[in-house]
């Protein structure tokens, strides 16, 4: 069954690593996916694509500069011909040559999404094996546990016996690239400090044209929060960083880079509706800082209906509630 976006790799791929122990999130300074686990240094890179393409090996080769282990991952589409979408051993063999992991999805009507591992970071290439291991990355997720097949297809059509399979123990073992030079540190570095500024997955991995939850944006809406919870109409900027905790959060309200705050008088700064708009567009990072600041936590309950269904605390409540519950 064939895939019409790329974003439709991405659950089965945040299962993949996720069940691995990892943590992911998408569209992280570009990258369609980004995985981290504790104890490692270097994160994980994966970029998507519906189809194999030059495009996506250089784009793999592009990500290489940050130090982290880069995989390119593809639909493995059975309903389509000809040598272009056969040849994923081939793929392979160049994939390893390049230092790159290669992963494919396959996806069918009736059953779960099976995604294939046909050569890792500093693999050898293992005559007669063409996918490392084949797993069902729906019931990885809901069970927590992995389920292999019996047996993988191979791409002469023949059928490879268990035995055949490396044990998923063995996906993650090969040798990382290091982030030896500078440049690489400096790379490595970016983009685990983006990936920590973020308090959740709000995104999908090869989604474009659509505004991303970045860290830069969540400090953004923390200090939005602030403002809409105070009993005052404006605050200081001192004053959002002590609720808060934003570094540095004058240089954020005078940037106002989404519009969302103005000056109300020396030294405050008020939400303007753009900025009311906003707590209810992001509502689902909102709903995470809400109940992390006991003072958001506060405010949300004084908005909470009391038994006659008339609105509890100040007016005008409505709007933010619909913001954190959404």
């Amino acid at each position: 069954m064939a895939v019409k976006y790329e974003t439709e790799l991405y659950p089965a791929l945040k299962a993949f690593w996720t069940t691995r122990g990892y943590e992911v999130k998408a569209e992280v300074r570009g990258c369609d996916l980004v995985a981290v686990r504790q104890g490692e240094p270097l994160p994980v890179i994966v970029e998507m694509k519906k189809t194999f393409t030059l495009a996506l090996l250089l784009q793999g080769l592009e990500r290489q500069r940050t130090g982290a282990a880069v995989w390119l991952a593809v639909e493995r589409n059975r309903v389509k011909k000809g040598a272009h979408n056969q040849r994923f051993g081939e793929i392979a063999d160049l994939c390893r040559r390049l230092s790159l992991g290669f992963i494919t999805v396959t996806f069918y009507k009736t059953k779960p999404p099976v995604t294939e591992v046909w050569c890792e970071i500093g693999s050898r290439p293992a005559r007669g094996t063409p996918a490392a291991n084949v797993l069902d990355a729906a019931a990885v997720a809901e069970h927590g546990m992995e389920q292999r097949y019996a047996a993988a297809e191979s791409p002469s059509g023949g059928m490879l016996p268990t035995s055949s399979l490396l044990p998923a123990s063995s996906l993650l073992s090969a040798a990382l690239p290091t982030a030896g030079s500078g440049g690489r540190r400096k790379g490595t570095a970016k983009l685990l400090k983006e990936f920590a500024g973020r308090s959740g997955d709000y995104n999908i991995g090869g989604s474009s044209q659509r505004k991303l939850v970045t860290a830069y944006r969540e400090r953004a809406l923390q200090c939005a929060l602030a403002l809409r919870c105070a009993d005052s109409p404006a605050l200081a900027p001192r004053q959002i960083g002590a609720l808060t905790g934003v570094a540095e959060p004058g240089q954020l309200l005078r940037s106002n880079y989404y519009g969302w705050f103005r000056k109300a008088g020396r030294g405050l700064y008020e939400l303007t509706p753009a900025g009311l708009a906003a707590l209810l567009e992001y509502g689902e990072a909102v709903s995470y800082w809400t109940a992390k600041f006991p003072w958001a936590a506060s405010a949300a309950a004084a908005a909470e209906p009391d038994e006659s269904g008339a609105e509890a605390g100040e007016p005008g409540r409505n709007l933010f509630e619909e913001a954190i519950r959404r």
